[in-house]
């Protein structure tokens, strides 16, 4: 093994038994297609099955935890763990982009950062580890580096729409956001958005798009309007 997937099974703290499943598990198609690989020898299939263990391992959970809640109410929290954005968040925490196996092209184009491809690698690293050692080593994984802050993600996730609410329920102002800078090349653009309420700004965000830094803006608003509460 490489020092990146040795030091990638130091941070989530499992060891392999067998290393292909982490190496194909990191192999995203471009390079299996720049390598001319077999079209199978990428992280497709291993995506799939982890989803469907990530899926069940966030449902139970949820489910147990939150007994007082509907189908719908559940359906919805499940929806902000295992979106994109909350998904390549965990990713980034393990530096999952770090140890990637991608073309050359995606490599020099961002490909390491991009929500996208670090989710579907999340997803098929608990598909790897389910392969490797079964389901309660990758409900672990799960527990880890998902399942901590629910609260805190499934505010972020539904930021946007709760600080609407806030606002309408506490003041006349409007609400409204602010595009104050764009930078970086096409391919690797980041946005800068400001919250206003009324004529004053309250908090600034950044994101690769800008419905992404509009939900961070949104979120950092609501993280300090609750402070002010003391909440």
């Amino acid at each position: 093994m490489t020092n990146s997937y040795q030091e990638l099974c130091g941070k989530i703290g499992y060891a392999f038994r067998n290393p292909d499943y982490l190496k194909l598990a990191l192999t995203h198609s471009s390079y299996s297609n720049e390598h001319r690989s077999h079209k199978k020898e990428n992280n497709e299939r291993l995506e799939y099955l982890g989803d469907a263990v990530l899926e069940l391992t966030v449902s139970d959970y949820l489910f147990h935890i939150y007994p007082d809640k509907n189908e719908g109410e559940l359906t919805k929290i499940r929806s902000s763990l295992v979106c994109e954005r909350t998904l390549s968040g965990c990713a980034r925490d393990i530096s999952l982009g770090a140890a990637l196996r991608l073309s050359k092209g995606e490599h020099l184009t961002g490909g390491r950062e991009r929500d996208s491809i670090l989710s579907d690698a999340f997803e098929a690293v608990i598909g790897a580890i389910y392969l490797d050692g079964g389901f309660e080593p990758a409900k672990e994984f799960i527990h880890h580096f998902l399942l901590t802050d629910v609260e805190e993600k499934t505010l972020f996730y539904d930021a946007k729409t709760i600080l609407q609410e806030m606002v309408q329920a506490e003041t006349k102002e409007k609400l409204s956001y602010h595009l104050i800078k764009e930078e970086g090349p096409d391919h690797c653009k980041e946005f800068t958005v400001e919250t206003w309420i009324g004529n004053m700004p309250v908090a600034v965000g950044t994101g690769k798009t800008k419905k992404a830094a509009e939900q961070m803006a949104a979120y950092k608003t609501i993280l300090l309007r609750k402070n002010k509460k003391g909440e």
